[in-house]
């Protein structure tokens, strides 16, 4: 697989546009840290991690507004492995006005464009969430 991070952004796209509840993703640290920072700014309702023998596999519970109105509108990979995308603080993203997150791999960790504002920090831009 030459992209993961792109491979668990279409997994979760696919199973949100067909109401999935859940959504089984092999795991990786990178992986983990977006669904940690995913379950904290609210876009989804559960993270569980699962051994099986392995690395493990990540069980994401999806959010949903009613019944079948997801709260994930658009999930977008922005840096991908022949193209890279890197910020800087002054030219931290803003997603959909300040509504959406973006997703930035830092020196500091992965966390989203606002937590590197604020610690004053730039890194590669994962993806865009609204």
């Amino acid at each position: 697989m030459t992209d993961p991070i792109a491979d668990m952004l279409t997994r979760i796209r696919n199973a949100l546009m067909v109401n999935k509840e859940t959504v089984e993703i092999p795991s990786s640290n990178m992986k983990k840290a977006i669904a940690d920072i995913m379950l904290a700014e609210g876009y989804v309702s559960d993270v569980k991690l699962v051994e099986d023998g392995y690395n493990g596999k990540l069980v994401i519970t999806l959010k949903y507004i009613g019944k079948h109105q997801p709260v994930i509108n658009a999930i977008k990979r922005a840096s991908k492995p022949g193209l890279r995308l890197y910020t800087n603080v002054e030219d931290m993203p803003r997603v959909m006005n300040g509504m959406g997150i973006a997703i930035i791999s830092t020196n500091k960790g992965v966390m989203t464009n606002k937590q590197a504002k604020a610690e004053n920090v730039g890194g590669e831009v994962l993806c865009y969430i609204w």
